[in-house]
């Protein structure tokens, strides 16, 4: 089974109260899951990288076989396709933890769309930091 699975991070200040968002749909369109999650006072870069993980990790409990990951994060397409390296340490430990899950997945492929394609995942990062800021 493949999926589609659109991820966004994002944070409010950098760093600042952050959140992510998860938008899987099957390869027809159907949702198949949405989850999103606040993260406390983090950066943008971590916040993309975490719902990366978060992505894999319900694909995998999904049963997915194939993964494709589509964000609005140019630098972490690029370091997840080892275009760019990675710097950061605290990127570089997420960076880690991505490599370890892709290979769980016969095939996994993170591509770059432009944020238009990618409002159901920021509707979702956007919910969990208004959720926990309005308590």
């Amino acid at each position: 089974m493949k999926l589609i699975i659109y991820t966004d991070g994002g944070s409010r200040g950098n760093p600042g109260p952050s959140a992510l968002g998860v938008y899987i749909t099957d390869t027809a369109g159907k949702v198949v899951l949405e989850h999103s999650r606040y993260l406390g006072e983090t950066t943008n870069n971590q916040a993309e990288y975490r719902a990366i993980v978060d992505g894999l990790e319900h694909a995998e409990k999904l049963g997915a076989q194939e993964v494709d990951m589509r964000m609005d994060s140019e630098l972490a397409v690029k370091q997840l396709n080892r275009v760019y390296r990675v710097r950061d340490a605290g990127l570089a430990e997420l960076y880690i933890k991505v490599s370890n899950l892709i290979t769980r997945f016969k095939k996994v492929t993170f591509t770059h769309v432009r944020r238009e394609y990618n409002k159901e995942a920021d509707r979702l990062v956007n919910l969990a930091i208004d959720n926990h800021l309005r308590r």
